[in-house]
């Protein structure tokens, strides 16, 4: 249950977490566009590479600044968190689709829109799920 108290201790967690996903989206986007636009890769499928990788470093981030987790099964946490971020990306893919073919919206714009339709799902499934203890 939450109480105001646990609410109030989850901010400074929120904002670390928001700085991790901040240097996530900026690798993301780098790399999404190095794709798309320099190697003419699928939007899709440059989308998946550059969500993936940031996810890679954002786990890293999280890990040891955000959660400041020292568990040593640093092998069944990153598993645990790709299933996190393999659902994610799915919601990601989803809303990027949605909002950019059928909404008629640009694509990094509709990338952005994504981007925060996906964020609440990784913070609370890796907050009770690859950090929880």
């Amino acid at each position: 249950m939450f109480t105001w108290e646990k609410i109030k201790g989850l901010i400074p967690l929120v904002i670390k977490f928001g700085i991790a996903g901040v240097i996530a989206v900026l690798i993301d986007f780098a790399i999404t566009y190095a794709l798309k636009e320099k190697l003419k890769i699928n939007k899709y499928i440059a989308n998946s590479f550059g969500f993936c990788f940031s996810a890679l470093v954002n786990f890293f981030i999280n890990k040891y600044w955000s959660f400041i987790d020292n568990d040593p099964n640093v092998v069944t946490q990153l598993l645990k968190f790709a299933l996190i971020i393999g659902i994610g990306l799915i919601i990601n893919n989803f809303f990027l689709w949605y909002i950019h073919k059928k909404r008629n919206v640009k694509f990094y714009f509709a990338k952005i829109l994504a981007i925060f339709c996906t964020t609440v799902w990784n913070f609370f499934g890796n907050y009770f799920f690859t950090f929880a203890h």
